[in-house]
């Protein structure tokens, strides 16, 4: 449980990802990042080096590490878990909680191996939740790309894992060898007329396709109302080709869903 002496002050959220890492600062009692960084994630990384990532970007915002009272960290990279708890306790002076078995997330989970569920997911499901409050799916466009169900009364009931947009075109460039490599961005046309435009068509109508159908048969199973919410460092260049199939699209749920937790165990 969290120090009630470190419930003033800023509390530092951190979502270590296997590609990218995102982290935010809230200020006391506000439910709005004020500050959020991302930066690929290093599996070597150690804590003074997450440290020196750190302190640049607060001072990017004039921040320093004495204004940082708390912290929690959700991470799918295991390793580095202990490498943010240990930064916190060197350099921020406070220990980190870290989302897992021994925090109150106020969400019951109704899998076979509730330990299975990724970090990450959770914190998603208990942001989506708390601002829905009624059945809902999360979509999140990381590394992966998960759909995360939700019941009406609040419990996480499993969910969809796909391979994610960014290894996708990773993977068409290192497996053929006259295809380049393609950022995501809105194809000009459905037709492509060069190699480019085909695989950015391929890529934006193929995933919205697959999220379309996807959506759909979660929602014949949970019931039409259910609320789609979109997130993950994707979630926006995808925005476009999705918006009739989900309600909302938040690229910081989960830094909303960490101060969720967090405030649920500084009680």
């Amino acid at each position: 449980m969290a120090d009630p002496a470190q419930t003033d002050g800023k509390l530092l959220v951190v979502d270590v990802g296997n590609t990218q890492t995102h982290l935010g600062v809230f200020d006391a009692g506000a439910d709005r990042v004020s500050e959020h960084w991302r930066f690929a994630t290093n599996r070597e990384a150690t804590s003074d080096e997450l440290g020196v990532v750190l302190a640049g970007l607060l001072a990017l915002h004039r921040l320093a590490f004495a204004d940082i009272r708390s912290s929690i960290v959700s991470t799918t990279v295991p390793q580095l878990q202990d490498q943010w708890r240990e930064l916190a306790a060197r350099h921020l002076g406070h220990e980190a909680l870290a989302v897992g078995p021994s925090l109150k997330t106020g969400m019951p989970i109704r899998t076979e191996n509730p330990h299975e569920v990724g970090a990450d997911r959770l914190v998603n499901a208990v942001a989506a939740y708390e601002r829905f409050r009624s059945t809902c799916v999360i979509v999140d466009f990381g590394t992966a790309i998960t759909y995360d169900a939700v019941s009406a009364e609040g419990e996480y009931l499993g969910g969809i894992i796909t391979p994610g947009v960014e290894i996708s075109l990773d993977a068409l460039a290192q497996r053929a060898a006259k295809l380049p490599n393609v950022e995501l961005t809105e194809p000009r046309a459905v037709i492509g007329r060069s190699t480019v435009e085909a695989i950015r068509s391929g890529i934006a109508y193929g995933f919205a396709g697959q999220v379309e159908g996807i959506v759909r048969r979660l929602r014949a199973e949970l019931g039409d109302d259910t609320r789609v919410i979109a997130t993950g460092g994707f979630s926006t260049p995808m925005y476009p080709f999705i918006k009739d199939t989900i309600d909302a699209i938040d690229e910081l749920l989960t830094l909303t869903g960490l101060r969720l937790i967090w405030e649920r165990n500084a009680r």
